[in-house]
C-alpha cells in the first residue's frame, strides 16, 4: 500500500482542521479549536484502482510573521495551502508561505483550498485572484468545510498528484 504525507498549511483560523474533519469523518463543527503543533489523521483514497493512504498533517495555524515549521514539512509528498475566502490577508500570505515551504523542502505537488465558500455574503476573493493562482501553477478549489462542497475534489486532486509525482521519479 502506498502512503503519502500531505501537510495542511495556512494562517490561523482558515479552516485547516475543519477541512480534514470533513474529509476524514464527514463532520463539521463551528466551534474553533486552535491546533497546537500538529495533528495527524489518515484517510484511504483510491487513485486509478490503487489504494493510497493519505497521512494528513494538520499544522498549527500561523500568523503572517511566523515561519512554517520545517521539521513538520520534511518528507511531505504534497502541501495543501488553505485560504479563508473571507479574509484577504490569508490569500495574500499564501504566496509567502509557498516560498518558505519551497525553500525548506523543494517543489512538491500543491493545491490551494479557497475555504469558506458557503459564506457568499462575506466572500472577498475575485475571479482574478483565482486566475493568479492558476497562472502560478496552482490547482485552486473553492471549498466549504461546513457543507462539504469541493472537499473531496481537492483531496482527490492531491492524492492523484502525489501518485503521479511518485511515478515520475521512479
Amino acid at each position: 500500500m502506498i502512503q503519502k504525507k500531505v501537510c495542511m498549511v495556512g494562517l490561523f483560523g482558515v479552516g485547516k482542521t475543519c477541512l480534514v474533519q470533513q474529509f476524514v469523518h464527514s463532520i463539521f463543527t463551528a466551534k474553533y479549536h486552535s491546533t497546537v503543533g500538529v495533528k495527524i489523521d489518515r484517510k484511504l483514497a483510491t487513485v486509478d484502482g490503487e489504494d493510497v493512504t493519505l497521512m494528513l498533517w494538520d499544522l498549527e495555524g500561523r500568523d503572517a510573521h511566523q515561519d512554517v515549521s520545517v521539521s513538520y514539512l520534511r518528507g511531505s509528498h504534497a502541501i495543501l495551502y488553505v485560504v479563508d475566502g473571507t479574509r484577504r490577508e490569508t490569500f495574500d500570505q499564501v504566496f509567502e508561505l509557498r516560498e518558505r515551504a519551497r525553500g525548506a523542502i523543494g517543489e512538491v505537488p500543491s493545491a490551494v483550498a479557497l475555504n469558506k465558500a458557503d459564506l457568499q455574503e462575506q466572500w472577498i476573493l475575485e475571479s482574478k485572484d483565482e486566475r493568479l493562482l492558476a497562472d502560478q501553477g496552482w490547482q485552486a478549489v473553492r471549498t466549504s468545510a461546513k457543507t462539504g462542497d469541493g472537499v473531496e475534489a481537492v483531496f482527490e486532486w492531491i492524492a492523484r498528484a502525489t501518485v503521479q509525482a511518485g511515478e515520475s521519479t521512479s
